[in-house]
């Protein structure tokens, strides 16, 4: 297979999971919108719950996660079997993992409260969170099965469940927010409900999918669904718990520099979300491109391909930096313009926000190109399943070396947001640099003789 196929197949998978990736983000951007034509209260009530909520999400998910490269070796060779046992257990982790999850949601306003959060508000967002936290089971199984049918390479229906989740979570949150068609007004208790009818939708699509459609129903998926197989639980666990750390640990430095932004002022904290939230769409690219790095980098260590693997990660790798640089072009030429369109034209503090976003948008600029190595580092690892040595240097990157330069360069440096955001992207280098060499020179075997030698676990 030539370069240009590489790149083909790569960009056939990866088109649609890149759109899923934007239509899940669609879906959190709707709800912020449309709680804010609510009420301010009940806005920050959803948005305190949806990030108490994604906290647990990521670490189901990296479970879902871990059976998209065991799927994708597995019908490298054209292992059936294989492919349905540790897709069942995923569905099983998933189901005790949420079952396990539903208890922090029904007694989240203590919580919450414990974390120093206002009365008032912790308890708004407990009535949230105890009817949206029950869409954490179909979350984690909507993962395990995006999963499953992307490392098949079935990926259109999974843009098509999230395009349609889309459509009825604006619909629903139309309907019970405001008390539209004769509804009953339930305000955030409406959101809820419409988080979870969303979720529901799109767990439907996918399972009925996964075990109907032409090509698939051969792995009888749910057949016998009651019966344990330890062996492929044990595996999908070892594979999934790192990358569920990795995505926290991740996750935790983003929630560490939101708190330092907070400790300068309002308008460094209002910088940074609109900032953040604009990095992040573009981000979603690079999301798609990795879970398609994970699927083509897992099909050719499952069938020992050395040069496959190789021209598969220089594909994505290429892909991904076209769109760094057409990102950087972005953020250098228009950052006032695109603050601007976040911010309310007769709101005092816009010019100051524009300023200040303006300036982390440049050093964004720079942010995009690591963290967009640093995870396409980790899809083409977990694609040779090699998970706890990159979970290492994740916690490493973000943890020991991230956040202190981040206060470091923020506060006794006096350089201040834009200080922080250096000091995220100096753990960013540092991932990227570690999970590269890991995949170039260990895990990935790319240059070594064949058959690939499976990377040491620690």
């Amino acid at each position: 297979m030539t370069f240009a196929e590489h790149i083909k197949r790569t960009l056939v998978l990866g088109l649609p999971l890149i759109g899923g990736q934007l239509a899940q983000v669609a879906i959190g951007l709707t709800d912020t919108v449309m709680m804010g034509w609510y009420g301010v209260e009940e806005l920050a009530a959803v948005a305190l719950g949806s990030s108490f909520f994604h906290m647990l999400l990521i670490l189901g998910m990296g479970f879902g996660l871990a059976v998209m490269p065991m799927v994708a070796s597995a019908a490298s060779n054209e292992d059936a079997r294989q492919v349905r046992r540790v897709t069942r257990m995923g569905l099983w982790i998933a189901i005790l993992f949420s079952i396990l999850a539903l208890p922090v949601f029904w007694f989240s306003g203590p919580i919450l409260l414990g974390l120093g959060q206002e009365a008032d508000l912790s308890a708004l967002a407990q009535t949230y969170l105890r009817v949206a936290g029950l869409a954490i089971g179909p979350a984690v199984l909507i993962t395990v099965l995006r999963s499953h049918l992307s490392a098949l390479e079935r990926p259109r229906v999974v843009l098509w469940a999230w395009l349609a989740g889309v459509v009825l979570n604006i619909a629903m949150n139309w309907v019970l927010i405001f008390g539209n068609l004769g509804a009953p007004e339930l305000g955030v208790l409406g959101a809820a409900i419409a988080s979870l009818g969303t979720h529901l939708l799109i767990l439907l699509v996918l399972a009925v999918y996964a075990a109907r459609a032409r090509g698939l129903a051969e792995y009888t998926l749910f057949a016998r669904f009651w019966r344990p197989d330890w062996e492929a639980f044990a595996s999908v666990f070892k594979l999934g718990w790192p990358i569920a750390l990795t995505l926290l640990s991740e996750s935790g430095l983003f929630i560490a520099t939101m708190v330092m932004m907070g400790w300068i002022d309002t308008e460094h904290l209002a910088a940074h979300g609109i900032a953040l939230q604009i990095t992040s769409v573009t981000f979603m690219v690079h999301i798609g491109l990795s879970s398609a790095a994970t699927v083509r980098a897992g099909r050719a260590w499952g069938t020992r391909d050395a040069e496959a693997l190789r021209m598969a990660a220089w594909a994505a790798l290429a892909l991904s930096g076209l769109m760094v640089a057409a990102t950087v072009l972005l953020f250098v030429s228009v950052p006032e313009e695109m603050m601007a369109l976040f911010i309310d034209p007769d709101d005092p503090l816009r010019p100051a926000i524009i300023a200040l976003g303006a300036q982390l948008l440049l050093v964004a600029a720079l942010f995009q190109l690591v963290d967009a190595a640093q995870v396409m580092a980790l899809g083409l690892l977990r694609g040779v399943q090699d998970t706890r040595v990159p979970m290492i240097y994740a916690v490493i990157s973000y943890w020991v070396i991230g956040i202190p330069c981040a206060w470091a360069l923020g506060f006794p440096a006096g350089l201040g947001g834009v200080g922080i955001w250096l000091g995220l992207t100096i753990g960013l280098i540092v991932a990227g640099v570690l999970m590269m060499t890991r995949f170039w020179r260990g895990a990935g075997r790319v240059v070594a003789a064949q058959p690939i030698t499976p990377a040491p676990r620690v």
